[in-house]
């Protein structure tokens, strides 16, 4: 009994220790099997271009083979005989091609295009479903590539794609940045690029700023000992480094006809230009035949001065835009790869437009002209510029490597995205908010213009208007609702909803009745005016009204620099001068509605005569209309005139302008008047900062720019320390009076929080 117990018992520990031993050896087989496990990464490669940026990973992943398994697939244009038959370079590189897809449609237009996405959607689930991959790498912005990652990502299949975040132009941005939604992974060239990713809502930590991988290749090897055979195979046995011109245009598929304009003119001006010149065959978007048509029809393939080929080997290529007196057309090369050499590129079209480029590259934007062309050719060809490493430092493919490497396969394949909190009082429920531009109607009473504008939301002028103001009070309010009626019938065309009037007006306001208490004397008739009613009652919409300083105020607060400022002034300098006080967000009126009278501080007891009746006002000293009378003056006693001036003896009358341009000719008493006025004002300035110590002070205005500098040097002398770096600015608002207006509106009526 005893030796039965102590078998069973023996057998019992033996098979449990025996169970174990084989559950620990299968796990550490299933840990062994998954390190030794390769990532199978599969390249799809449609045209010579794309092919230039994944070879050098192609090859990094082919030297690394006990952690990667590479499959190669073809398609496109690689595979037609017109465009080069480039699949031979891939063999020639010694890359096994997995599968080769005839996928283009012949026909070259837009039709053809979409043809071929459906014909490669149709052909990949094959191959794709064959060769399984863990992940698919697709380079940029091609019809192909969109083909490719919409059937990766149905499969399930992770998606790496290169050279995300860019923009440019036509079509290619939109595809570009469908792939990129597409996409699992993303390996980008620069850091705009990145940041672009990110604002789409992609996951920054699987976004790698790489650098563009054709990089690592040509800043290795453009430093060749036997360019010059290169060049000469290509161009003949005459031609001199830098004496040579690279030109390769593409079709822009959304503006066809234009395009082909462009390539005609192109093509004009390098023959009148008189260099050589390679030409190389456009890729096969809507509109290449007929550029190469357009290209026959000149005689290119038959000009002594040109040689037209249909592809030219990377490794060459380089050589050639490299040592190239200057490189012409629309080819992403010219605003990439070309910056690193320093060649000289000009860049035709729209189809580049929002690359980041080097000082290497002149845009001829709208190419309307062959002298346009020829111009730019002159202005580049044969300089020589920095080298740019905008989009790389050579290094892309080792990083690259280590990113595919990190790529965990047990992660959830379904991407997720980054979006932006969303604040719910920013959620408009009213249909009219949705399907309409908010907008204000915004009125300027000036000294001599009456101006009405319809402004957005966002502070742009949609539409202006502008007569002369008139000089009774009757012809006045009739010429404000006759003008103010038809801005409001011009806005439902426009889109816009009114959401109120703001008027902005010279003299003392009550703003809380939309009266006009007293007014400057520029405006005649303008006291004890009510102004809210009639406009209100003819247009059934509600009125705001106030001095033109305090909107000035107003539109820094919404608009310009006093956006998000707790405490600010603002004084204008112009005809008068005038001004609006910012405290703790609000805008200061005063018991009587005098507040922020800037222009009326006594800066002297003594002073000249002001228009208000006093003596010493800053506005005796700095504004336009003290400007002009010493103008004046000077000029009567002939002391204004200085050689290099506009003979005054024929000018209509003497202004502000003549004095500011006699002191800038370096008339010493005009510079005086000038500098007196700069003094007065910082002096006023001063006070204002002892007495309400803003911490912003904006100058708006004509004559802001003049007045800057020396009123920030009266506050660094004269000012309590406290004060002295207080910042001055000059304002960056071109019309402060109607956007103030129109900020009153806006404030108000979409508020949502009384």
């Amino acid at each position: 009994k005893n030796i039965y117990i102590y078998l069973h018992y023996r057998s019992k520990v033996w098979g449990h220790l025996e169970m174990s031993f084989v559950f620990e050896r299968k796990t550490d087989k299933m840990e062994e099997s998954k390190a030794m496990r390769k990532l199978r990464v599969c390249v799809a490669t449609c045209n010579r271009a794309d092919y230039s940026k994944l070879a050098p990973i192609m090859f990094g992943i082919k030297a690394n083979p006990d952690e990667f398994e590479l499959e190669v697939v073809v398609l496109g244009s690689h595979l037609i005989d017109d465009y080069g038959n480039t699949f031979r370079m891939i063999e020639q590189d010694d890359f096994d091609i997995g599968s080769k897809l005839h996928t283009i449609v012949r026909g070259e237009d837009e039709a053809a295009m979409v043809e071929s996405v459906g014909l490669a959607l149709v052909k990949l689930p094959d191959v794709l479903h064959r060769l399984r991959p863990d992940v698919l790498i697709v380079h940029g912005d091609r019809f192909d590539a969109l083909a490719l990652a919409t059937a990766a990502a149905l499969m399930n299949i992770r998606i790496l794609h290169l050279e995300g975040g860019e923009v440019s132009g036509t079509i290619d941005d939109s595809i570009r940045h469908a792939i990129s939604k597409l996409a699992h992974y993303h390996a980008c060239c620069t850091r705009t690029a990145e940041q672009h990713l990110i604002a789409m809502c992609e996951d920054h930590t699987r976004i790698l700023l790489a650098g563009c991988p054709s990089y690592d290749k040509l800043l290795a090897a453009h430093h060749r000992d036997d360019y010059m055979d290169i060049i000469r195979n290509w161009l003949g046995d005459n031609v001199k480094e830098h004496d040579y011109i690279v030109a390769l245009q593409h079709p822009v598929t959304t503006d066809i006809k234009n395009s082909i304009k462009i390539y005609e003119l192109m093509l004009d001006a390098l023959i009148s230009f008189n260099k050589r010149t390679l030409v190389l065959f456009p890729n096969i978007d809507a509109g290449s035949k007929e550029m190469v048509r357009v290209m026959r029809k000149k005689g290119v393939e038959q000009h002594p001065n040109f040689r037209a080929v249909k592809h030219v080997p990377f490794e060459q290529f380089i050589q050639l835009v490299c040592h190239a007196g200057a490189m012409i057309g629309n080819s992403s090369c010219g605003v990439r790869e070309a910056g690193a050499f320093g060649t000289p590129v000009i860049n035709l079209g729209s189809r580049q437009t929002g690359r980041e480029t080097g000082e290497n590259v002149l845009h001829v934007r709208d190419a309307d002209t062959q002298n346009k062309i020829y111009h730019a050719l002159e202005l580049q060809f044969g300089k020589r510029y920095p080298c740019s490493k905008i989009y790389g430092d050579g290094n892309a493919v080792p990083r690259i490597m280590k990113f595919l490497q990190a790529i965990d396969l047990d992660e959830p394949l379904q991407k997720t995205f980054c979006f932006p909190p969303i604040r719910e009082w920013d959620i408009s429920q009213d249909i009219d908010h949705i399907l309409e531009t908010q907008s204000a109607l915004a009125i300027d009473l000036g000294g001599t213009n009456l101006r009405v504008a319809i402004v957005s939301m966002r502070g742009k002028i949609v539409k202006k208007y502008s007569q002369a103001n008139p000089k009774t009070y009757e012809a006045r309010i009739e010429l404000i609702l006759k003008m103010c009626a038809e801005a409001v019938f011009d806005a439902v065309h426009l889109n816009c909803r009114i959401l109120g009037v703001g008027v902005s007006t010279g003299g003392r306001v009550n703003p809380q009745e939309g009266v006009i208490l007293h007014s400057t004397k520029l405006i005649q008739e303008w006291s004890s005016i009510d102004i809210r009613t009639p406009i209100s009652d003819a247009l059934h919409l509600p009125v705001w009204v106030d001095n033109d300083g305090n909107c000035a105020a107003l539109a820094e607060k919404k608009f310009g620099h006093g956006k998000g400022v707790e405490n600010f002034v603002t004084i204008i300098t112009g005809t008068g001068i005038g001004g609006g006080i910012i405290q703790h967000n609000e805008l200061i009126h005063g018991s009587t509605f005098c507040a922020a009278e800037l222009g009326h501080i006594m800066v002297s007891l003594d002073g000249p005569e002001c228009m208000c009746g006093s003596r010493g006002c800053i506005e005796a000293y700095a504004s336009g209309m003290a400007l002009q009378k010493e103008a004046k003056r000077l000029h009567d006693e002939e002391l204004l005139e200085v050689e290099g001036m506009v003979d005054l003896k024929k000018a209509e009358f003497v202004s502000a302008i003549h004095l500011i341009n006699a002191a800038r000719l370096g008339n010493s008493k005009a510079g005086a008047v000038l500098r007196t006025g700069g003094m007065a004002l910082g002096v006023g300035i001063v006070n204002i900062l002892h007495v309400v110590n803003p911490s912003l002070v904006i100058l708006s205005g004509v004559l802001a720019t003049h007045y800057q500098a020396p009123v920030q040097q009266v506050i660094g002398q004269r000012a309590l320390t406290s004060a002295q770096r207080i910042q001055v600015l000059t304002s960056d608002l071109e019309e402060p009076a109607l956007l103030g207006a129109a900020s009153m509106v806006l404030d108000y009526t979409t508020r949502r929080i009384y």
